[in-house]
């Protein structure tokens, strides 16, 4: 009886490769089988060590369990990232996983904050959101069931360490029927449609597919470099094109739950702790620094001598016009980059993989599969895309060169729309699915320092003092329930 499974060959591994083959793995299991091609000389890039809380949906999707990933991988909770100096030096504020209280009466809480902003001084409004309080305490606890509760409304991710997530990632893969081989791509095969045949092993070997998945990297082997797909370059708003990064030892105290992002004279430098070290990395713009001056600052801001020699990378802002094309289908770094100012990488793949097996083909890729998948990829890197810009641009920095540049440049005329709409009446266009919805943004606008001009009208139906009441008890309730919860570090020793 023939097979009519489709044949999918990986050519990559590391996190997007193996991501990749467990979904395929779990998810399409009878539709498919999944043979893995990577290399040995080839390292991980290693950068994504911070995560967003959709890789929890993913792994639990999967059937992985939870604790086991954590220790496979020393990984650490994660309520948000703490953004400082951005908006301007001095400043700082968390993007949290989660709400920011709770609507009344439809109109989101924000809509409140604001016009109390206008009328007095009002608290930050990271004041009333329970992972923000969470974050600063430095204490952690899974979230209820209760999805009503405004107390509870908010989600966690992870820091990991990224070079044990693919190994752990297939040792799953492999058991439940993937196939690896080691080997060099160094050519393929074309087939009559003008897709790709087969991959050709430095040993010789062919390695035959009916479906191939580019998880290449920034060589993007198969998408850019055999089919010669175009290139779209973002770097006039992100103009971030370099980093150097470097481990260091963990300092004696608390393990931060959350990922630091300090802004620096070109650019943004992460910290992001595990529980065996700290990961660190200086994000900068090779047109305003060097990378002799980029190494010394970052060297400079370690909390303790390198555990290695500090890395650098190269990259450009930017995707490929189309991620599927023919029969080839790009994931990861293959596909496109964002630098990981708001931990977005691994995210990108899993959405990718979703796109993927939602718009999974027969034996013959139909053009609706590929283009259902192209608008879905592009509209994730789209929409971060917009929202990595705007931390650049809502500054009021003009202490370098770098962040004069960022502060006046033209935007996308999505962004520029999008913040205009902000700025009169503190609306945020609200969208079903997909990356940073309303909180997110809410979060960046006050954050960074862009208080709206005017608010929702119906927000000015309660009563001042009820409404002072209503923030002072939603405050209280918070840091109640914060104050009982374990700290990081015996929420870790417990999982």
């Amino acid at each position: 009886m023939a097979d009519h499974r489709l044949n999918i060959v990986i050519v990559g591994g590391g996190t997007a490769g193996w991501m990749t083959a467990a979904a395929l793995c779990s998810l399409a299991a009878g539709a498919c089988t999944v043979h893995l091609v990577e290399s040995e000389e080839i390292g991980i890039v290693g950068v994504g060590e911070a995560t967003l809380p959709h890789l929890r949906a993913f792994l639990e999707r999967l059937g992985i369990n939870e604790v086991e990933f954590m220790q496979a991988t020393d990984a650490t909770y994660k309520l948000g990232i703490q953004f400082e100096d951005f908006g301007a030096v001095g400043d700082r504020y968390v993007h949290p996983f989660g709400a920011f209280g709770q609507p009344l009466a439809e109109v989101p809480f924000h809509q409140y904050w604001v016009r109390r902003a206008h009328e007095r001084p009002a608290p930050p409004i990271g004041t009333f959101s329970t992972a923000v309080a969470m974050a600063q305490a430095h204490r952690f606890a899974r979230p209820d069931i209760d999805h009503d509760d405004p107390i509870a409304s908010y989600g966690y991710a992870y820091h990991f360490d990224a070079t044990r997530f693919a190994p752990f990632l297939r040792r799953w893969s492999e058991a439940r029927g993937a196939v690896r081989t080691a080997g060099r791509v160094i050519g393929v095969q074309r087939n009559a449609a003008g897709g790709i045949g087969a991959v050709r092993l430095d040993d010789g070997q062919l390695v035959e597919g009916d479906l191939f998945i580019d998880c290449s990297g920034f060589r993007s082997l198969l998408l850019g470099a055999e089919l010669q797909e175009a290139w779209e370059d973002w770097s006039e708003w992100l103009a971030c094109d370099r980093a150097v990064a470097a481990p260091c030892a963990s300092p004696a105290g608390p393990i931060d739950p959350f990922t630091r992002a300090i802004a620096m004279p070109a650019g943004w430098r992460w910290r992001i702790p595990l529980r065996h070290r700290v990961g660190n990395g200086y994000v900068y713009a090779s047109t305003h620094c060097s990378d002799d001056e980029a190494t010394a600052a970052l060297v400079r801001a370690l909390e303790a001598p390198p555990l290695a020699e500090p890395r650098l990378l190269r990259f450009r802002a930017g995707r490929r016009r189309r991620s599927w094309v023919n029969n080839v289908v790009a994931i990861g770094l293959a596909s496109g980059f964002l630098e990981p100012l708001e931990s977005t990488s691994i995210y990108l793949v899993q959405a990718a993989i979703t796109a993927l097996i939602e718009h999974f083909p027969g034996k013959t890729v139909d053009d609706l599969d590929r283009d259902g998948f192209n608008a879905a990829v592009d509209a994730e890197y789209d929409r971060i895309r917009d929202f990595l810009i705007l931390h650049y641009h809502a500054t009021s920095r003009t202490d370098s060169p770098f962040w004069q540049q960022m502060r006046t440049m033209a935007v996308p005329a999505s962004l520029a729309a999008r913040t205009a709409l902000w700025r009169r009446t503190a609306q945020v266009p609200r969208y079903g699915h997909g990356l940073f919805l309303e909180p997110s943004w809410v979060a960046l606008y006050l954050g960074q320092g862009i208080l709206p001009d005017g608010w929702d009208q119906r927000a000015d139906l309660p009563e001042g003092n009820a409404l002072d009441r209503a923030f002072s008890g939603l405050a209280g309730a918070i840091a109640d329930r914060v104050a009982a919860m374990p700290g990081h570090a015996a929420a870790l020793a417990a999982a």
